[in-house]
């Protein structure tokens, strides 16, 4: 039997590392906001995803208006986020109505995730209960302390991105726990509830824009792959 699949964007960021009054989300890329690039990439991989966009509850009207300007016409429910990522999180799991589900969580400002890490995040949280995108270090690693600094073994980390997916009843069941500024994503979340974190392999081209440099390189990626498809 083939499991709902639902997609919780979360975009409740602001502004201030990119250096912009407009919240990081609405700012354009290639002639539209970021937010709308990430929503048609679910949407590409099924149109049969159910798209919950997590929105601080001051930007369901910008956003609202920003459809009606971009003529946005991608089926998808807006749910008024909380005062965290994790109460935001949590706001949007409760808005999913089958018990049976997949759900795979995502940042709202990762508008170049491809349709494949999706549909691979999907089929292995079917699998194992979770799927956790995540790449390994390029570059060295050093921890520092009061003694000074010493060289790690960077093959034994990854850099951990999304979707992070899973079973529903496993993350719904995470986060009914008080909120926890430490958990900084949903595997620490289902993860300190006992749920084993599956990662597969994600992609370096699936950045985080948090700030102007990130946009930059979007924008050539997001341009590069355009002229792919010609």
């Amino acid at each position: 039997m083939q499991l709902q699949e639902y997609a919780i964007i979360v975009a409740g960021g602001s502004g201030s590392r990119m250096k912009s009054e407009l919240p990081k989300q609405f700012i354009p890329l290639l002639g539209k906001p970021i937010l709308m690039h990430t929503i048609e990439v679910f949407h590409g991989y099924s149109s049969h995803c159910k798209i919950l966009v997590v929105l601080p509850e001051n930007h369901l009207q910008n956003w609202a208006d920003l459809c009606r300007k971009h003529r946005f016409e991608i089926a998808h429910q807006t749910v008024a986020g909380g005062t965290s990522r994790f109460q935001s999180v949590k706001n949007g799991l409760s808005h999913v109505d089958d018990n049976e589900s997949l759900v795979a969580i995502h940042d709202g400002v990762r508008p170049l995730v491809r349709a494949e890490i999706i549909s691979a995040s999907f089929r292995l949280a079917g699998l194992h209960g979770s799927a956790v995108a995540a790449v390994r270090l390029k570059e060295s690693l050093r921890v520092t302390n009061k003694d000074g600094t010493k060289a790690l073994d960077r093959s034994s980390f990854r850099l951990i991105q999304t979707p992070q997916t899973f079973q529903y009843r496993l993350i719904r069941e995470a986060y009914d726990i008080v909120d926890n500024s430490d958990l900084t994503d949903d595997a620490s979340v289902a993860e300190q509830n006992g749920v084993r974190i599956s990662l597969f392999e994600g992609s370096y081209e699936n950045i985080k824009i948090t700030t102007p440099e990130d946009l930059i390189l979007a924008e050539a990626l997001l341009r590069n792959r355009l002229r792919k498809k010609r």
